[in-house]
Formats: C-alpha cells, structure tokens, sequence
C-alpha cells in the first residue's frame, strides 16, 4: 500500500448533493481539501439523454451488484461520477415542509421529530437556493414554509401541453405550482447539479484536490478507536492510505453505512460509530409511482418537470394523514427513472421498434405520486458474507395507493372538463427496487447516542472527526425529495467545521 505523503484538513469522500456542496463551503477558508471520487468526469452526451435510448438501455446503473431482502441480486440506479447523482437528477430542489421536522402522525405511526427545525436551515435553504441557481415562483403552493427571500431566478415556463394541465388544474379548486429548478442557464449544460455549482466551484482554489477513480474501501482508526486516522482508497487499482484532521462521508445512504460497517475493528466490532447499533438501519425510500395519460397530445417528449400540486400533501376529507407530492415527469424522453418503471412504455421497451416507442412516448404524459415512508430499524443496510444487503419493505402504503387514485381522478376530471381525447386506462406503476436515488437514513441524527449515530452537527457520536453529511442523517422521510436539504446541510455543517477548523 502506498502511503500518501500529504496531511489534509479534510478528507471529503463523495462528490454528490452533499459532498461536492461542502467542498465549495470550505474552499475559501485556504484549508487544504481531499476529494475523493468513486467516478469520474461524465461525458456531456451521457448527462443529457433525451431520445429513446433512455427505454432500450440500463442507464446509470453502477458496476456492481447489491442484494435484497431475499437474497435477489440487482444492479443499482446510482450514479458514481463527479457530482452523483445529482448528475441524473430531475434538479427539482424543494424545501422540506416546516411541519415536516416535527413529529407528524401517519396512519402507521409518527414520523419522528427532528433534533433541529426548520427555522434552523431555512437561511441554508435560501442559501442553496442562490448556490444552484433554483428557478422558482413563491406563493403558488398552499403547503410552502415560510421564506427569508424569494427565488433567485423566476420560474421556467411550461410546455405549452403542461401549461394547459396547470390551467385545468387550477380550475379544479387545486393550487399547481411551478417546480424550483437548479439550472445554469446553458444551452449545452442546462441542468444544475453539485460538479458545476459545488466542486468545479471549489477546485478554483489551488488547496482543493479532487482525486477520480478513487473507491475508498476502509476507514482507520488510531488505537483508542476516538479517531479516523487513515482514509484507505483504490485509486486507479493502486490501493493508496490518505491521512487528514477531519473526514466527511458524503457517499449517500447506503454506501456511507456499508463503508462504515465495512470498517469495523476492534474498537468498533459492530463498524464505526455503531456502540448504538443503527448505522444501516432504518433506511427509508420515498414511494414512487409513475401514472402515464395516454390522451395528451403530441409532444416533444424532451421538456423538463415543472409543476407539482401539493394540495393532498397532508391529507383530504376522506384521509387525515399525510399523502403526498405529485409532479409533472417531464417528457417521458429523458425521464431515466420512469424508464426504469413497468408502466405500459417500459414493458413495450422490451419488444417495440425504437420509431414506435418514439411516438407513443411523444402523445403521452407522465405524472408522478410521492410519498414518504416511516423509519423502521428493520430496513436496513447491512454486509453479510461480503455481499451489500439492501433490504427495504415499503409502509405507509395506504396513503400512497389514497394519492395514486386521487391523482387519476383528477386526471379523469380534467379530461372530462376540457373535452379532452378520454384515457380509457391509465398505466402506472411503482418504480423498481433498483432505484435508488432517493435514499435516506441509515446513520440518522440525534441527541441521545443511544437510538442515533450523528449529533445535531453531523459528528458520529462515536469518532470525534467523522461526519457524514449525506441524506444519510435524515430521522424521518418527507414526500418531497432529499436533494435541496442535504445541499443546505451541508453548508450548515460547513459553518460548525469552519469554526471548529
């Protein structure tokens, strides 16, 4: 093993949502700064799929396999490349709801209260917000928390198709509302994600370097077990020992943990930071169901998501707890994650000519129902026989099946005021286990060492210089994505480390 000669003030591992937006916090401090990348550089033609080639072929699946609950293997849609998976993201960045971070009753149970609130990240959220250029129109949304500012840019229009569903929506007694989008306003870039606004932002800095290709495997600790000594990576194939003052996991949910437990010695049999024995459990999943309205009309199939209704967000008449999001896929062209999904586009994938699927795709709309889970300490990340368990079982099922069926009706509705061409069905389906993207949990935050792994800062309880700030910290799991919450904790944690540095 090569050891390497340069000694850090932090060693971030993971360029992603809160990686690469914790690299831009800190560069300007003059600390010296290790990334460390699983992947590397994407290729702009692979970033911005929009033909039908996003149906035929296994887009952004990592070069591995994982294994759920009954021992199935599968190969994960996760994005090992500079910015993760933010590179494949929709760039929707939606503030949790404030009542989100309290203790929220579920059919199933009560979504735990969160050790901060949103007070506390709403100037992070702002932020963020201003970092990745979010497009956005405030006061639409009857369920938007309340806001220091507004958008830093106004919101992107909609395809003139998607402007007649807002108009009919609205006439519904709903409250569509324009999706905040990150965008660089490039032509050849569009989508804003954490490489352009996060780690290209921190590599303007000569302290800061970004190593690609380089998986990191095990984390070391000093004899007492208090402290991360070495950061041991495969670098290019070449196994390299990296050493640094303080360490930041920002590897997402799943591989944060299973580094972790990878790690364990013996100081820590059980893995790192786990005297509380929940790193890996309670991973959590948002539901996610695509619903495909074949009577739209002809389409470009290549227009981003832009509009969401969130007037079922905490329930209706009939149902008094949480349901959930809706928004708008996109056209059904570039939607990586609808791909992945069994409604009637992804089955005929299999055996339609690409012209065929073209055109079915170009007079369809796709929606999709969001909603999110309990925590449940038998979901889980965990290693066995050195084999990446990710075992998961959805809850809350009620409340997503209530959302589904509410969001059909309303299409029904519309297409019955407008004198629009009726769907007779309306295919849908949950996307697939492979799809991970929305992970969260697994090394959640809290004030009692006991039932947590993280303090309020992100710092194991455990090791006094390992934090790890991806959604891997969230206590509970709300409706609307994880992206923009990791981004605005991470420059939350920014601030503590800066001061601590």
């Amino acid at each position: 093993m090569i050891i390497d000669d340069q000694y850090y003030d932090v060693i971030i591992v993971g360029t992603g949502a809160g990686g690469g937006t914790l690299a831009q916090k800190l560069a300007p401090s003059g600390k010296k700064i290790l990334l460390l990348e699983r992947g590397d550089r994407m290729a702009l033609d692979n970033q911005n799929v929009a033909n039908v080639d996003v149906f035929k072929k296994e887009r952004y699946h990592a070069p591995e396999q994982w294994y759920d609950q009954a021992g199935e293997p599968f190969s994960p849609q996760t994005n090992y490349a500079v910015g993760g998976n933010t590179k494949i993201y929709g760039a929707v960045l939606m503030r949790m709801r404030s009542r989100d971070f309290d203790a929220v009753p579920h059919q199933e149970g009560i979504a735990p209260e969160w050790p901060l609130k949103y007070g506390d990240l709403e100037p992070y959220y702002t932020a963020a917000e201003k970092l990745y250029q979010v497009h956005g129109d405030v006061g639409q949304d009857p369920t938007e928390p309340d806001r220091s500012g507004d958008y830093p840019f106004p919101a992107v229009d909609h395809e003139p198709l998607i402007q007649k569903f807002v108009d009919a929506i609205a006439q519904q007694g709903l409250h569509p509302t324009s999706l905040p989008l990150s965008l660089t306003r490039q032509t050849d870039d569009p989508t804003g994600d954490s490489e352009v606004f996060g780690v290209d932002a921190a590599l303007k800095f000569d302290h800061v370097t970004l190593k690609t290709n380089a998986r990191v495997v095990s984390l070391h600790t000093n004899p007492s077990g208090a402290e991360i000594k070495g950061v041991q990576a495969e670098v290019d194939g070449q196994a390299i020992l990296f050493s640094g003052h303080i360490v930041v996991l920002a590897c997402g949910a799943v591989n944060s943990a299973a580094l972790m437990l990878n790690s364990a010695n013996e100081k820590h049999p059980d893995g790192l930071a786990n005297s509380s024995d929940q790193v890996g459990r309670n991973l959590m999943r948002h539901q996610m169901t695509v619903i495909v309205e074949r009577g739209g009309t002809n389409n470009s199939g290549k227009f981003p998501r832009s509009v969401s209704v969130n007037d079922f967000y905490w329930g209706d008449n009939d149902f008094e707890y949480p349901m959930g999001h809706i928004e708008n896929s996109g056209g059904l062209l570039q939607d990586v994650i609808f791909a992945e999904s069994p409604p009637l586009l992804s089955v005929l994938a299999q055996v339609m000519p690409g012209s065929g699927l073209k055109q079915l795709a170009m007079r369809s709309v796709g929606w999709w129902a969001q909603t999110g889970v309990l925590p449940d300490a038998n979901n889980r990340v965990r290693l066995q026989t050195g084999k990446l368990r990710y075992e998961f079982t959805p809850n809350n099922t009620e409340a997503h099946d209530r959302l589904v069926y509410r969001w059909i009706e309303t299409l029904k509705a519309l297409e019955r005021d407008t004198n629009a061409k009726r769907s007779a069905v309306y295919p849908r389906g949950e996307s697939p286990t492979q799809v991970v993207g929305y992970q969260s949990g697994t090394c959640r935050m809290g004030s009692d060492s006991a039932t947590s792994v993280l303090d309020i800062n992100c710092r194991t309880h455990d090791i006094d210089n390992l934090y790890v700030v991806d959604s891997s910290f969230f206590p509970s799991c709300a409706s609307v994505g994880p992206a923009l919450t990791v981004m605005a904790n991470a420059l939350r944690v920014g601030d503590r480390l800066l001061e601590h540095l």
